[in-house]
């Protein structure tokens, strides 16, 4: 197994989220390793169609802002410094993959609901990450 550096540990930020930080943050222990926790805000259009002739953005800012908030409390609780905690806006996928690159990450986390054989990761945002990562990816089964 190869000594992994930097560890990004991707959460949706529900209450399944800390199994997935526990996990990473474990592994970064052992390999010495530097944390980064990441929370992707979908932009509000996608959950609303997309066509809604108003502005969202106040909403926008407070999904943001919520997020950033509890990310932080999660960072507080893991030693995680501020710059490695990041919330950033777009297809969790497409952005996870952004992170990888731009901080050089060398392992992923996602958690991945407890679904048998195949179905394990097909459809999720484990299965984006996985099929688009340039490093190892850790799907972290949530029970």
């Amino acid at each position: 197994m190869s000594s992994y550096k930097k560890i990004l540990a991707a959460i949706d930020l529900t209450e399944e989220a800390p199994q997935v930080i526990n996990k990473a943050a474990e592994i970064a222990k052992v390999h010495g390793a530097e944390l980064v926790l990441a929370h992707v805000v979908e932009p509000v259009g996608y959950a609303y169609g997309g066509d809604i002739p108003m502005d969202l953005t106040e909403l926008q800012d407070q999904l943001d802002a919520a997020a950033k908030e509890q990310l932080a409390n999660y960072g507080a609780s893991h030693g995680v410094s501020t710059e490695n905690q990041v919330v950033t806006v777009g297809r969790p996928e497409s952005e996870i993959h952004r992170l990888q690159e731009d901080r050089g990450v060398d392992l992923i986390v996602v958690g991945s609901h407890g679904r048998s054989g195949i179905q394990l990761l097909l459809g999720s945002t484990a299965n984006g990450v996985l099929h688009g990562a340039k490093c190892d990816v850790l799907a972290v089964r949530i029970s």
